[in-house]
């Protein structure tokens, strides 16, 4: 299973061994914790829960079902799964080491809110004549901007950092620094 959870850092670039700048988002991905392990015969699907992070005044719903992994978790995620990976049960881990170098990924996350804007702004509208006839409505229906949950897919694993858990997506993964990232391999 090539699924984990991080924090986005930001962005920097590495120099190829061309001597080319590759444009890279940082990631402090995992170590993620098995919480649960789901099967077709017990839940009508495969899948395996994941907590990350160092949550604090969890409900007891949340602490009696992350107790057996013996972690108190900030966020936690399920990824679906064709077939269960062999040998994985509750507690163990899963950090960067399962992704390589050109491994291609899908990058979730929520992105920067921009608060309200009006419709030339948010959706590209042209804005109306001022003469003969226009009605000047053009930026009065305003609505949120941004906040959106965002996939980026197809981004190529391009720096892993087992010793601080850090891996480099190339290019640019959405969401503001300290966001909640969501990398997904391809199987």
């Amino acid at each position: 299973m090539k699924a984990l959870l991080g924090t986005k850092i930001g962005m920097t670039q590495i120099i190829s061994e061309s001597g080319a700048a590759i444009p890279v988002t940082l990631i402090q991905a995992g170590p993620v914790t098995v919480t649960q392990v789901k099967s077709i015969e017990i839940d009508g699907y495969n899948a395996v829960q994941v907590a990350y992070g160092e949550g604090k005044n969890l409900s007891k719903a949340v602490a009696g079902h992350t107790s057996p992994a013996k972690v108190t978790p900030k966020h936690i995620r399920e990824f679906r799964v064709e077939e269960l990976p062999e040998g994985l049960k509750v507690g163990d881990t899963i950090d960067v080491n399962t992704f390589s170098l050109g491994d291609v990924v899908d990058a979730t996350g929520v992105s920067k809110g921009k608060g309200f804007a009006g419709t030339v702004k948010r959706h590209n509208f042209n804005t109306s004549k001022k003469t003969h006839g226009g009605n000047g409505n053009v930026r009065k229906p305003a609505g949120r901007m941004g906040h959106d949950r965002v996939t980026v897919k197809n981004l190529e694993v391009a720096y892993v950092d087992a010793a601080s858990n850090l891996i480099g997506l190339r290019g640019a993964v959405p969401g503001p620094k300290k966001g909640l990232i969501i990398i997904g391999g391809k199987a």
